[in-house]
């Protein structure tokens, strides 16, 4: 049984009939039900591989990261893989994570492409110049960045969220309750998220008339480890700040853990905003106050949207979307001196 004796019998084209099989919203609801119920009739198994020769695409999508203990023990990142692979199934096609290591990343995306399994790429943790999405619009490939860069000669599809705009919120509001010498604690420069962050950062300080103060600054922190490392270093310096803002979850959950074990009063004797909290495992009873963004399995499933836009052919220039951010208020921060 194929798809096309299933079109030859309903009376349909056999890109409807594959699209309703595949859960394309563009398809009406009862084409689709007439599709699967035919299907089921008829006793039709798809075949992925011959699917995906028929549509002109691989039965995969790759997602190439350098695994590490710390993404491995990281949930968000989890959570939006899970969603991200649910979607695609739906679509019949899988996630396929490439491990790789960090100083290996564009080779394995070379080797990936050549494996021709993969159809198209979501490219995580993207850099403000990002050889990555370079390699991938030079090959001619179909990918989704999960975030934004800088320097690439066409337009292509990405998700990404408010950066600056997050970091602004956060730090008027610690500006708002007193606070001067406000710490940043965060991610390398080298992230296109960590880059617009700290920008928004900036900017806020500057609108108040100031300027973050260098020994204030640590932007080495992406995992638990380093954050723990860099609270404790802010913590021990001459003139300690009164707040930090800490730009990912990863470094934050490390970061308050340290200053927990210090003594340290949250919202009383140092104020703390974490961009994306603490994830949905914490065990700190404190509430942090976060710049919150969509949730996980809204952000995988709207990813797999996108790469099975760019598989279909649309153009990338439409797919790009941005996301707001919102700023959570919780028990971590309060006026200065109180």
């Amino acid at each position: 049984m194929s798809l096309k004796q299933i079109a030859n019998e309903l009376g349909l084209s056999l890109t409807t009939v594959s699209r309703a099989m595949n859960g394309y919203p563009e398809v009406a609801r009862a084409t689709r039900d007439a599709v699967l119920a035919a299907a089921a009739r008829l006793g039709y198994a798809p075949d992925p591989r011959a699917r995906g020769l028929a549509l002109g695409r691989a039965d995969a999508v790759g997602l190439v990261f350098p695994i590490t203990p710390s993404d491995l023990g990281d949930a968000l990142f989890l959570a939006v893989a899970a969603a991200l692979s649910t979607r695609l199934a739906q679509a019949g096609m899988d996630l396929l994570i490439v491990s790789t290591t960090a100083g290996d990343e564009v080779d394995a995306y070379r080797r990936a492409i050549r494996g021709r399994h993969i159809g198209a790429f979501v490219v995580p943790r993207t850099r403000v110049h990002d050889p990555r999405l370079q390699l991938l619009q030079d090959q001619g490939v179909p990918f989704v960045a999960y975030g934004r860069s800088a320097g690439l000669a066409q337009p292509y599809a990405w998700l990404d969220f408010d950066n600056a705009r997050g970091a602004r919120l956060a730090t008027r509001r610690l500006l708002e309750l007193g606070h001067r010498r406000i710490a940043y604690l965060g991610a390398s420069a080298q992230y296109n998220f960590a880059a617009l962050r700290f920008g928004g950062f900036a900017e806020a300080m500057a609108e108040a008339g100031l300027a973050a103060d260098p020994a204030l600054v640590l932007r080495d922190a992406l995992d638990r480890r380093s954050g723990y490392g860099a609270m404790q270093r802010l913590l021990a310096s001459p003139a300690p700040p009164s707040a930090v803002l800490i730009d990912n979850h990863l470094a934050g959950v490390g970061a308050v853990h340290a200053a927990l074990q210090a003594g340290v009063r949250l919202g009383r004797d140092l104020s703390i905003i974490v961009y994306d909290g603490l994830g949905m495992d914490s065990v700190i009873r404190c509430a942090i106050t976060a710049v919150e963004q969509p949730r996980p399995e809204q952000t995988g499933q709207l990813l797999a949207e996108l790469a099975l836009a760019r598989l279909e052919g649309a153009d990338p220039a439409t797919l790009q979307r941005l996301c707001d951010p919102q700023l959570v208020p919780g028990d971590s921060d309060g006026p200065v001196g109180a």
